[in-house]
């Protein structure tokens, strides 16, 4: 039996107790991941010279926030649940016993800025661009506290760098939790600011087009090495995920957005501007 070369860094799930209430590192990478992102929006508002103010990017969040929590919590009942919250339907709303699924997030926020678009009446293309850019950030930080609880863990490996897991079992396996903050938080967020620095800036749906395309990509990667959530299982044979089946379609959208952008060459607007060119989104 291999043995893991690199120990697992038993790191406790709550950050900071104060008394009774208990501040976990996931809920505190939930935070600063929209922080982050919130600043890197507030960047391209401004080098862009989009018609938003600060108020405006506070509501934005505001709707990324119940678009990713909702959106998350439902996806995972929808894509992972495998039946288990009909029998217990209360349960999709216990939040603290864990249970997101990020391409519900994806659905939710995208839903949330069609939403917000509207109320600000800018081009709702631009509102994702702007989201696309810091969302890494997020993707990087939510894989890390996934290894921090020791979850989401890797398929069983012998590599040197294998980690033996407490609630997997006693066979080493592939951190693929840093893997995957690697693939879609570091090398994307680099990508997403490569791209967001051009001037003029790219036309409107490009970059978020990029993101989805991009993420669908890595993930499929990542899907190799990653274990599959033990009430699914592998879907065919031995290698195929429920979370290759899900990004397949976000290579397909993000393709087909950059395809369209670049035939449209739509610039990126503020509100002012839409209000005399009809609001094309």
């Amino acid at each position: 039996m291999p043995l893991a070369a690199v120990p697992y860094p038993s790191i406790d799930p709550v950050a900071l107790r104060i008394g009774p209430l208990a501040i976990h590192w996931y809920g505190l990478a939930y935070l600063v991941a929209f922080v982050s992102a919130a600043a890197i929006a507030r960047w391209l508002i401004r080098r862009w010279s989009l018609a938003l103010s600060d108020d405006d990017l506070l509501s934005i969040l505001l709707a990324a926030v119940i678009g990713v929590v909702a959106g998350g919590r439902l996806g995972y009942v929808v894509f992972y649940g495998d039946g288990a919250y009909l029998r217990d339907p209360f349960a999709v709303f216990a939040l603290w016993e864990g249970g997101m699924s990020f391409h519900g997030g994806l659905i939710g926020i995208l839903l949330a800025g069609w939403v917000v678009s509207k109320r600000l009446g800018m081009p709702m293309l631009t509102l994702w661009d702007i989201g696309a850019v810091g969302a890494p950030v997020g993707f990087a930080l939510g894989r890390l506290a996934n290894f921090v609880n020791g979850e989401l863990w890797g398929r069983v490996a012998d590599v040197p760098w294998a980690m033996v897991f407490p609630a997997a079992g006693p066979l080493p396996r592939h951190p693929s939790q840093l893997y995957e903050a690697a693939l879609e938080g570091v090398v994307l967020l680099a990508i997403m600011i490569a791209l967001a620095l051009r001037m003029p800036p790219r036309p409107r749906g490009e970059l978020v087009g990029w993101l989805l395309g991009l993420y669908g990509c890595f993930r499929i990667i990542a899907e190799f090495f990653r274990e599959p959530d033990v009430q699914l299982g592998f879907l065919f044979g031995d290698w195929l995920t429920m979370g290759m089946l899900l990004s397949v379609p976000m290579v397909v959208a993000g393709a087909a957005l950059i395809v369209t952008a670049r035939r449209r060459g739509l610039p990126q607007l503020g509100r002012a501007v839409v209000a005399e060119s009809g609001g094309e989104s």
